[in-house]
C-alpha cells in the first residue's frame, strides 16, 4: 500500500508569469481608454445638443448616422421589404 501522505504535494505550474508591472500597466491603459471615451461621449453629446439648437431633429441625423455606416445593399434590401410590406398594407 502506498502512503500518499508521505510524498509531497508539487504545486501547479502557471500557464504563464504574473508580472505586476505589465499587470499594472493593462490596468492603467484601460482606464485612461475609459476616460477618454468618457470624454468622447460628452463631446458627442454637446455636438448633438448644437444641433438640436440650430433646429435639426436628432432623430433623423441618427438615423442617416446609422444608415451610413450600412452597406448600400443591406439598405437597398431592406427599403425593399419595406416597400413591399407597406404595398399589401395599402399604405403605399
Amino acid at each position: 500500500m502506498i502512503d500518499d501522505e508521505s510524498k509531497p504535494l508539487k504545486e501547479p505550474k502557471p500557464a504563464f508569469e504574473l508580472s505586476s508591472g505589465e499587470l499594472r500597466q493593462i490596468i492603467e491603459v484601460r482606464e485612461q481608454l475609459e476616460a477618454e471615451k468618457s470624454q468622447v461621449v460628452d463631446q458627442i453629446k454637446a455636438h448633438m445638443a448644437e444641433a438640436k439648437a440650430r433646429g435639426y431633429d436628432l432623430k433623423a441625423l441618427n438615423q442617416v448616422l446609422a444608415r451610413r455606416k450600412r452597406h448600400q445593399d443591406d439598405i437597398n434590401e431592406e427599403q425593399a421589404v419595406l416597400d413591399t410590406y407597406l404595398a399589401a398594407m395599402g399604405m403605399e
